[in-house]
C-alpha cells in the first residue's frame, strides 16, 4: 500500500455537511459521467441534495459517515450501513459499502484504504458477517482498491433501456 499522508479518519458531523455535499456531488458527477443512462444527472445542486441525504444519516445507530481530514480540509468520505436480509437479493444480513471517495489529490495516498478499513472493521464490530459494495463498472481504479483489499466479484448488473430494446 502506498504511504498514508497524515489524515485523520474521524465520524462526520453536522458541520461537515457542506463539504460531504461537494464530495458527494463529485460522486454523482463521476457516475453520470461513467454511464449517463444508467446514472442520475447531477442537476443543478447535487451538493445541497447530497448534503442533506448524508446528513440524515449522521444520526442512525446503522449507518456510518466518515470523513478522512487534513490540515483541516476534508479530503475524502465514506458511508456505509447495516443492511438487512433481502430476499429481492438473494442475501442475508450484511455491511453495504455505499460510497467512497477521496479528492484526486490524494488518490493512491492511502487515504482510501484507510477509510474502507475504518468501514469494515465497523460493519465487522456490528457483527456483520459479511461486507458488499457495488462498483460502476468503468470505474477500474475504485474496482482495484477493493480487489486490493479482498472483495471478489459476485454479481454483474445489466441495464437496458427502452428506446434500445430488441423485441
Amino acid at each position: 500500500m502506498p504511504s498514508t499522508d497524515p489524515v485523520t479518519i474521524r465520524a462526520a458531523r453536522p458541520d461537515d455537511l457542506p463539504a460531504l455535499g461537494r464530495l458527494g456531488a463529485l460522486l454523482v458527477r463521476a457516475h453520470h459521467d461513467f454511464d449517463a443512462q444508467r446514472f442520475m444527472a447531477p442537476g443543478p445542486h447535487p451538493e445541497d441534495g447530497y448534503a442533506w441525504f448524508l446528513g440524515t444519516q449522521l444520526d442512525n445507530d446503522e449507518a456510518l459517515v466518515l470523513v478522512a481530514e487534513r490540515e483541516d480540509v476534508i479530503v475524502g468520505y465514506i458511508f456505509a450501513s447495516v443492511e438487512p436480509l433481502s430476499w429481492k437479493e438473494l442475501r442475508d444480513e450484511a455491511g453495504f459499502v455505499h460510497d467512497l471517495l477521496t479528492i484526486e489529490a490524494m488518490r493512491g495516498r492511502g487515504v482510501g484504504h484507510a477509510l474502507l478499513d475504518a468501514a469494515i472493521a465497523w460493519l465487522f464490530d456490528k457483527g456483520m458477517p459479511r461486507v458488499m459494495l457495488w462498483t460502476a463498472e468503468a470505474n477500474r481504479e475504485a474496482q482495484a482498491l477493493f480487489e486490493h483489499r479482498g472483495f471478489r466479484r459476485t454479481m454483474v448488473e445489466m441495464t437496458i433501456e427502452k428506446e434500445s430494446r430488441r423485441d
